[in-house]
This record gives structure tokens, sequence and C-alpha cells, in this order.
């Protein structure tokens, strides 16, 4: 099976802290990106390694029900989570760097090893998931750029 591998990046107008308080908060991960339609927790608050997130996501005209475990978590640097449920195992990372003027470069990397049916589907997968990656990241620019 061929891996997907599927690396973002934007360019925030707000400090890193503020962009990576925000995201590294499941709660607002519905407000920003498109295909996730809930997260629920199923550890205590807050976000820390060994942190298990429910999730409920469309993608692809399917609906996805996967839980992630935060994996490394560095306040105001990375945060990774990964899943090995489902059809296509993933690790998202979220990576933050100072740019001038506060500005913040928020990496985002979505990887995994796809089995089955959806390994056969990688290539559009991974196409479909940088598409959706832009608009995401185009979404969450907005919302922390108005605040």
């Amino acid at each position: 099976m061929k891996p997907v591998d599927v690396t973002t990046l934007i360019d925030i107008a707000r400090p890193r802290e503020v962009v990576a308080a925000y995201v590294a908060d499941p709660d607002h991960t519905p407000d920003w990106y498109a295909n996730i339609e809930r997260v629920t927790w199923q550890t205590e608050k807050p976000l820390t390694t060994g942190t298990r997130l429910a999730f409920v996501a469309r993608f692809l005209g399917r609906t996805l029900s996967y839980t992630y475990e935060v994996i490394d978590f560095v306040p105001d640097e990375r945060l990774v989570m990964a899943t090995a449920e489902g059809p296509f195992p993933m690790e998202t990372t979220y990576i933050w760097t100072d740019l001038l003027g506060d500005r913040t470069q928020m990496t985002l990397r979505n990887r995994g090893l796809p089995s089955g049916f959806a390994g056969l589907t990688a290539p559009v997968m991974a196409a479909a998931m940088k598409r959706a990656n832009r608009k995401d990241l185009a979404a969450l620019k907005a919302l922390l750029e108005r605040q």
C-alpha cells in the first residue's frame, strides 16, 4: 500500500500562543474543520499526552467515527494525535512557529497507511485531503484574524 502524507501550511496574522491555544482546544475543532461534525472528550480535560477524543466526520461522502489519542503535546509548539481505528490509521500533527510581526505559521500534516479499499484509493484520498486541509486552514485563518 502507498502511504498518504499531506502537509499544508498557512500564515495567520495572530501570535503563536493564540493560534496554538485555539487549535489545541478540541471543542473548537468543528468551528474550523468543515468535515468534523463532533468531538467528544473520552478523558478528562485539559488536553495532555494520553488524552482520547472521539471524532465524527464526513469525508468523501461517508460518515466516519474514530478515536484519536494525543501522543505528543508541547503547548504553543506542537500537537500530535493518532488513531489506529478503521481502514485508514492516521497521525495528525499541528506545528506552530513564530513569524515576524506577531504572525504564526501553522503546519498541518496528515499521514497514514490506508488498507483494503482505502489503500486502492490513496492517491484520490490524498488529493481530497489536501483540498480539505487548505479550506480548513483558510477558515481557521479567517476566524482567528477576525478576533
